[in-house]
């Protein structure tokens, strides 16, 4: 495995505010959002980085951009930003700065068509002068850190990430991260940890490595293949927002703290009100079931009871005193439940 002076991890803790461990949340559209990244950070997570926000919605004061680039009771608060345009992505950042935002992060690897499509996210592989625009128009505008999040290339015959990132540094970005697939794979098939060490090798900035990193054995693998002086955990978050943290204090060599699943409990109804409160009812009882349905599936794998009629009316009930008792009732095993 790389030495933390090679991997980047000093440089890294002495430019990036506040940074805690060597695992950082991802961001997630429509998964990370102020709740969750609350939970995450209190948990231990390095980062916890903000949903993807689009530059131009967020300048012109969109109410759903807003909730995404929330960041109260965070710190360092992460923004992502997305979108093609200099003007836009720069008065962004400058904004988002404004709000409390420590770091500006930009989006150059959202594989989503609705995205590429706008030559936004992972489409800017394919054109790395106008990459480097965006860079320099955010690094222009804010005295916080920059950061930019980027694939492997648009496809196997152009896997440009090395150039990408080299040019990114140059023109100021102070931290690179790296999903181990190319735009074109989506999310089929393994994270090629192996691939971002040429990233790693195109010079010395902190590099974070992501995809596919699902518990600690992932984490120190993918490290030791990258090169990488971090992990960035994605998916294997939802349901599990502690995830992040564990990782990272096993990596540190901390001790992994242990969660009941009374403990597991409590956070998921924090998450859940969270969510109602931020959202409104109509719309937080909605956007809540993906993180609700993950809650209960970790709860299972923990020797939790998993009542079929319950998970039914968590998943489809609009009346939050019946989510809230459903949830609880499948986070009980037989026996508690019978004692009850």
């Amino acid at each position: 495995m790389e030495t933390a002076a090679n991997s980047g991890t000093d440089l890294a803790v002495s430019v990036l505010p506040g940074l805690i461990s060597r695992a950082v949340l991802a961001p997630m559209s429509g998964v990370t959002d102020i709740v969750m990244r609350r939970i995450a950070a209190r948990h231990g997570a390095g980062l916890v980085v903000s949903e993807m926000v689009a530059s131009d919605e967020f300048v012109r004061g969109s109410e759903e951009a807003r909730i995404r680039a929330e960041g109260a009771g965070i710190s360092p608060h992460v923004v992502q930003l997305a979108g093609c345009d200099p003007h836009w992505l720069g008065e962004a950042s400058r904004l988002a700065e404004a709000n409390g935002a420590a770091i500006i992060d930009i989006n150059m690897g959202c594989p989503a068509k609705k995205v590429t499509g706008g030559w936004a996210g992972s489409a800017l592989m394919r054109d790395l002068d106008h990459a480097l625009a965006l860079v320099e128009a955010a690094v222009a505008a804010v005295k916080v850190p920059v950061t930019v999040k980027m694939r492997l290339g648009w496809d196997d015959a152009s896997r440009n990430a090395p150039e990408l990132a080299r040019r990114a540094v140059a023109s100021g970005a102070q931290l690179i991260t790296v999903h181990g697939r190319t735009r074109q794979q989506f999310y089929k098939g393994s994270a090629d940890w192996s691939a971002i060490r040429a990233v790693r090798e195109a010079g010395n900035f902190p590099l974070v490595a992501n995809g596919d990193i699902h518990d600690i054995d992932d984490a120190r693998d993918c490290l030791s293949r990258s090169g990488a002086g971090f992990v960035m955990v994605g998916r294997a978050a939802l349901g599990r927002p502690w995830l992040v943290g564990a990782i990272g204090a096993a990596l540190d060599g901390r001790p992994v703290p242990t969660l009941t699943l009374a403990q597991k409990l409590a956070i998921a109804q924090e998450h859940y009100e969270g969510l109602l409160s931020l959202m409104g009812q109509a719309h937080g009882v909605r956007h809540a079931r993906k993180h609700l349905a993950a809650y209960a599936d970790d709860a299972a794998e923990s020797g939790a009871d998993p009542d079929a009629e319950l998970r039914r009316t968590l998943l489809t009930s609009d009346q939050p005193r019946q989510v809230l008792e459903a949830l609880a009732g499948l986070f009980s095993t037989e026996r508690s439940r019978a004692a009850a």
